[in-house]
């Protein structure tokens, strides 16, 4: 199901406020949030740690990640009132690009208040890209799918919506399929992210970080 996805029929929400605005009426209503990450290199300009990131100051940009943390425990705590929980799958390739190695530090801080994150190869999600990658997947319960879009520069630009129930089923059970066989954050994280050194930014992604 997942490689039908990119010719499947959606409704596609744009700029970001419109995509969010969606999402908004969906999330008392849901059960479980299942999200799908394929991409290795995205740019998060509304991101304070990401801009320091992106800048070449890493100790700062961990601070930041850090100080985000109340906001981080607050969204989980929301998240429990509502009666759901949140679980990722991330597809990472080696050797680990700067963004992700920066993403999975967020990441951290995100497994530690209780978000159910599992990493996978790209081996894992090969079958279903005979026509391309898998796209970026998040889904609402079994109520609606969208696919995450983002601009020519990696920046999140809105979102398409799918609410065949075949599709988002089919869909949803493959990503929960994947969930279930990846291997667990923290020892990803032990094993292939604390012993690298910082990340080294490219002059062309510190330029946008101060743009």
């Amino acid at each position: 199901m997942l490689d039908r996805v990119r010719e499947a029929a959606g409704e596609t929400f744009t700029p970001v406020e419109a995509y969010r605005d969606d999402l908004s009426r969906l999330w008392p209503r849901i059960e479980r949030f299942d999200k799908l990450e394929r991409i290795q290199h995205f740019r998060e300009p509304y991101d304070a740690s990401w801009r320091a990131f992106a800048a070449g100051r890493w100790e700062e940009s961990l601070e930041l990640t850090e100080l985000n943390r109340p906001n981080v425990v607050a969204e989980f705590a929301e998240d429990a009132r509502l009666g759901y929980r949140s679980y990722r799958v991330r597809v990472v390739e080696f050797p680990i690009d700067t963004y992700l190695l920066w993403e999975m530090y967020r990441y951290r801080v995100r497994a530690e208040c209780g978000e159910d994150i599992r990493i996978v190869t790209p081996e894992a999600v090969s079958r279903f890209e005979t026509n391309g990658i898998v796209p970026e997947l998040i889904f609402m319960g079994s109520l609606a799918m969208y696919e995450v879009l983002y601009d020519e520069n990696g920046v999140l630009a809105g979102g398409r919506k799918f609410t065949d129930p075949e599709l988002v089923a089919g869909c949803r059970a493959e990503v929960q399929a994947l969930h279930q066989q990846a291997e667990e954050f923290w020892t990803f994280f032990d094993r292939e992210i604390a012993p690298l050194p910082p990340p080294v930014v490219g002059p062309e992604l510190s330029r946008s970080a101060n743009s």
